[in-house]
């Protein structure tokens, strides 16, 4: 008796779900690789509207006449 292992392996069968699996590992890939560069950009445009919105506040604190900001 064989074992049914060997008897399976030479299947087109077997090739076929290596294909799919291959195929998902390309697409799962790909996904994360996107995500990664989205999260990236993300966390560039917050830090860059951190540093925007600071340096704006800053400004406006200091009124050159001595009045409050906005009466």
């Amino acid at each position: 008796m064989q074992n049914d292992q060997s008897k399976h392996a030479g299947t087109p069968k077997a090739g076929v779900k290596a294909d799919v699996k291959d195929a998902r590992e390309a697409r799962l890939k790909q996904a994360l690789r996107e995500n990664l560069k989205r999260r990236k950009s993300q966390a560039r445009g917050r830090s860059d509207e951190a540093a925007a919105s600071s340096e704006t506040a800053d400004a406006s604190l200091d009124d050159a006449d001595g009045e409050e900001p906005g009466r």
